[in-house]
């Protein structure tokens, strides 16, 4: 079986999909690796680092789509505004893995359906043990928390630490952080790190502890918490009288804070709006606002994805491509995901489309011309089963 790894088309994407070290470990497993050449460029990846451990330059993109049973890429096809479209070069029964934006963009699932192709969207992976090695969502999640808090410091017109100094003392800046996921905790992480007094809130009070084994001090709302976690440990959207008195209560924390760093979001669902315009302005001058919910339309009422905006001197960002500017652990991370992903799915040099493995089923996006998540069928107003074989049991 043959893997191939394309340039992303993506707008300022630095990832590739699969780095050298690897590749060397997929041809272990007897899988042979194609490459498009200038791939991993971005990343710190140069042609030659692929070549040394026997992967396969090609000459164009159109060779490497038609030599490869399995295209890996982070940003597949139109499944994210402004990606290159390769639609006409995939044929059937040929396998995509990768980020596919399924709920966000379910007409890409369609696209690939009709193509014959087999698409697996990491971002359907289950919350299961034995899926964490593949969780490219929690890899990226992780990377985009960090890089939030150094994003925010670079913004802000203070400094993070308690500093003493002959002038003076500098009191440190006060960080919130809004939603204790993955990119919340390494928020929080990062933030305490640099000597910031840090805050964080989640609807779930079940994080408490984790947040305070980070050093940071965790708001408690008077609110009705209930039903506030799902499957897997996701937040559960909450009803709007909910998240009204939730706005009001924690405008006063906004109010006090230098930095507010937003992470929540619910799984296919829009981003609950948090941060009022009146809540911005109760913050001081020079505050910053980083909501990494933008991609999902924003925690905070006056965000614009991938956009900067300044409201009575507060600094809103939205940024929408954070792992990429990370690229080169970014895309160390994401490959160890997708070839765990591989190895799972892979047998012998085979496919083994095992539905009754739940990563399997649950990631299998588009197969046999029907797109199968019943989610995404839903969102195409298609019936929400569709009829698929697992080819094991026909074989």
């Amino acid at each position: 079986m043959i893997v191939g790894v394309p340039i992303e088309t993506y707008p300022a994407e630095r990832r590739v999909a699969l780095v050298p070290l690897v590749a060397a470990d997929l041809a272990k497993a007897g899988l042979e690796v194609v490459v498009q050449p200038g791939a991993g460029e971005k990343a710190g990846f140069p042609d030659a680092a692929y070549q040394k451990v026997k992967a396969r330059l090609v000459s164009d993109r159109t060779q490497l789509f038609s030599l490869a049973d399995v295209i890996l890429q982070v940003n597949f096809l139109d499944a994210h505004p402004g990606a290159g479209d390769d639609l006409e070069l995939l044929r059937q029964g040929q396998i995509v893995l990768g980020l596919l934006n399924p709920f966000g963009a379910p007409q890409t699932a369609q696209k690939l359906a009709q193509r014959g192709v087999t698409a697996f969207a990491l971002e359907l992976l289950p919350r299961i043990g034995r899926a964490q090695p593949m969780d490219a969502l929690t890899s990226m999640a992780t990377i985009a928390g960090y890089k939030a808090v150094l994003v925010a410091a670079v913004e802000l017109n203070k400094m993070y630490p308690l500093m003493m100094t002959a002038a003076g003392t500098i009191r440190p800046s006060r960080v919130f952080v809004i939603g204790a996921g993955v990119a919340g905790l390494q928020a929080i992480a990062t933030a305490h790190r640099l000597g910031a007094l840090v805050q964080a809130y989640d609807v779930r009070p079940a994080v408490k502890e984790q947040v305070e084994s980070l050093g940071a001090k965790f708001v408690e709302l008077e609110l009705n918490t209930e039903g506030s976690e799902g499957s897997g440990g996701y937040a559960e959207a909450m009803d709007e009288e909910f998240y009204r008195r939730q706005r009001e209560m924690m405008a006063r924390v906004v109010a006090k804070s230098d930095v507010v760093i937003t992470t929540a979001a619910v799984a296919g669902r829009k981003a609950p709006m948090l941060i009022t315009e009146e809540a911005v302005q109760g913050m001081h001058p020079g505050s910053v606002i980083v909501d990494l919910a933008a991609e999902g339309g924003g925690n905070c009422e006056l965000t614009r994805p991938g956009e900067r905006v300044e409201y009575n001197g507060v600094t809103i960002l939205g940024p929408t491509d954070l792992p990429s500017t990370v690229a080169h652990h970014a895309s160390q991370m994401y490959a160890k995901n997708v070839s765990a992903f591989l190895h799972n799915l892979v047998k012998e040099g085979q496919l083994d489309l095992n539905l009754e493995d739940e990563i399997i089923r649950d990631t299998l996006l588009t197969h046999q011309g029907e797109v199968i998540n019943p989610q995404v069928r839903e969102l195409l107003a298609q019936p929400t089963s569709a009829p698929v074989n697992d080819e094991r049991k026909n074989s």
